[in-house]
Parts: structure tokens; C-alpha cells; sequence
């Protein structure tokens, strides 16, 4: 990206090392400003005291906005520099100075006729299918957006994952099973918001897998598609990912799954089933009959009765 003396820099690394250049700005300025703080804490003089104490606020200030410049840079300024120069998906090539070659004479054979078999059937090889979106996904096409006919897109670099920066995390073409999930990561440019854009996952020529979307990623920067089938879909055999804009094909990439695929285990679900419990009826206690136990009444005692006492009568005297 430099010329002189200076290391080649892509937008990426040049981008990094301007992040890495404000961020220690900010902190020395930020050192700066709290030394001058406290030195001013010390004067005796209150005007000199004062002018130090502001210059140091003013240097804390000024190395948070330098943090803020700095997170900026790191969010947006690759996408607007991408915005400005053209993302060359192959590098290109420079034309070397051929020799012209010098004419010398050779002695010319005369070969002896021979009899040529002619074929009863001649073989044609047939051409590859151009690739194209189907109808059953162009059916699901929601943009309104004509595509712009400048996007253009890199090479597809497959990968097991991908970090915040777009970095590709045991990127390879060859897969052993469990492959898990696959990203298909690129940079692009000339793009716009708005547009659909599809990416089409085939196995042997059989579409398994596909996203067809809005796009809402900016003129340029990275970007990718991603599959995460269950394990046992992953079957061997050589894959296919192709990424279109609207209907027109930009560009594709293959890579190869080795291996068995993991097996489905199946856990069998218990189903409670309802028991019916028997509840004991009470039966019913029988009360004790009292026995009535005879009692021998006597009879009443005959108690004779008073005879009366005749009353004297009485004797007249004569």
C-alpha cells in the first residue's frame, strides 16, 4: 500500500497499526494531564496554580476524545476506506518483456501415409452447468433493489470458525468428520444496502443447503455464509458454495468432507403411565351389645302394723 522505504501494509494491518498509534496518544496524554493535575497541587502561586490546574484538565480531555477518534477508526474506517479503493478479488499481474524467438531452419520429414480409423461415434464432452439461482429460492426474493453490476467479491476461504475481525480460525478445503460449523468467509466492495443477495451450499450437485437475504452490509468490508447441519448430515463427498447478487453469480469455492458422519443416537423417551390405586373402604366397626346382667330384686319386708290402744273409759263415782 506504501511506497519508499516503508513495509507493504494492506487496509487491514494499516488500519490495526493506526488504532494501535491513538490508543497510545490517548494514554499518554491521559499520563500527562492527571502529572500536571497533581504538579499544580503544589504550586504556591494561585494564578500559576490554577493555569497548570485547566492545562492538565484540558489534557484529560483532550485524551478522551482521542479514545473516542480511536473507536471510530476501529468500527468504521476499514468499511470507508473499502468505500474508496476497489477490492481486487485476484492479485494481478504484471506483464513481463517475452523474447521474440529466432527463426531457424529444420529439416522437414516426409511421413508415410497411414490409415486413419474413423470413429463410428464421436465423444462430446458436456460443459459444466452455469451456475444459477433456482426458482424455488428466487421465489422467496424480497428486494426491490436492481444489484449493482460493479460488486465484486474475493476468493471464499472456509473455515471452522471466525473472530470479530473477520479472521479465519482453522481455515482449510479438505474436512475430517465431525466437521460442525463451516463458515465461508470474503471481502467485498461495490455493494449496496438493499440489494439480495443468495449463497447456494451443494453436496455432489445436490443444493443442501441455502440464505438468500436483504443486504445490509455496506459498500464494502467482510462478510460470509455459514452452515450448522446435526452431525449426521455432513456426509462425505465435495462441496459447493456459490454467492450471487440478485441472479448474476460472483463467485465460488470448494472444499472436501472426509469420513464417516456421527450417528444419530436415539434416546427413547419414558412415558409415564397411570397406575390406578386401589383406596381401602372403611368397614364399618360393630358396636359391642352391653349385656344386661339380671339383678335380683328382693321383695319388700311386710312390717305389721300398730294395733291401737283402746282409751280407758271413764267410771262415774257415786
Amino acid at each position: 500500500m506504501f511506497g519508499g522505504n516503508f513495509p507493504a501494509l494492506d487496509i487491514k494491518s494499516f488500519v490495526t497499526v493506526l488504532v494501535g498509534l491513538l490508543g497510545l496518544a490517548a494514554i499518554f496524554t491521559f499520563i500527562s494531564g492527571i502529572g500536571t493535575i497533581r504538579q499544580s497541587q503544589r504550586l504556591t502561586y494561585y494564578r500559576l496554580r490554577r493555569s497548570r490546574l485547566i492545562f492538565g484538565w484540558r489534557m484529560v480531555f483532550i485524551s478522551v476524545g482521542i479514545l473516542g477518534v480511536t473507536y471510530v477508526v476501529s468500527r468504521f474506517g476499514e468499511p470507508v476506506v473499502y468505500s474508496f479503493y476497489a477490492v481486487s478479488p485476484t492479485p494481478s499481474i504484471v506483464p513481463t518483456d517475452t523474447l521474440t524467438p529466432t527463426i531457424t531452419e529444420t529439416p522437414t520429414i516426409t511421413l508415410t501415409p497411414t490409415v486413419t480409423p474413423t470413429l463410428s461415434e464421436s465423444y462430446t464432452p458436456t460443459p459444466s452447468p452455469t451456475p444459477h439461482v433456482p426458482l424455488a429460492v428466487e421465489a422467496q426474493f424480497l428486494a426491490s433493489i436492481t444489484p449493482p453490476p460493479g460488486a465484486v467479491f474475493s476468493p471464499l476461504i472456509f473455515a471452522r470458525g471466525i473472530d470479530q475481525y473477520y479472521n479465519p480460525i482453522s481455515p482449510g478445503t479438505q474436512f475430517t468428520n465431525p466437521v460442525g460449523h463451516l463458515n465461508a468467509i470474503f471481502s467485498y466492495d461495490g455493494m449496496a444496502d438493499g440489494t439480495q443477495w443468495t449463497a447456494l451450499w451443494f453436496r455432489d450437485s445436490d443444493l443442501v443447503y441455502y440464505e438468500t437475504k436483504v443486504w445490509e452490509g455496506g459498500t464494502g468490508g467482510y462478510g460470509f455464509t455459514d452452515w450448522n447441519p446435526p452431525p449426521e448430515d455432513w456426509l462425505p463427498g465435495l462441496y459447493t458454495v456459490q454467492i450471487f447478487v440478485g441472479l448474476e453469480f460472483k463467485i465460488g469455492g470448494d472444499f472436501d468432507v472426509t469420513g464417516l458422519p456421527a450417528t444419530a443416537t436415539f434416546t427413547p423417551t419414558l412415558t409415564p403411565t397411570k397406575t390406578n390405586t386401589i383406596t381401602p373402604t372403611v368397614t364399618p366397626t360393630r358396636t359391642a351389645t352391653p349385656t344386661l346382667t339380671p339383678t335380683k330384686t328382693r321383695w319388700p319386708t311386710h312390717t305389721p302394723s300398730l294395733t291401737p290402744t283402746p282409751r280407758p273409759t271413764a267410771t262415774s263415782a257415786n
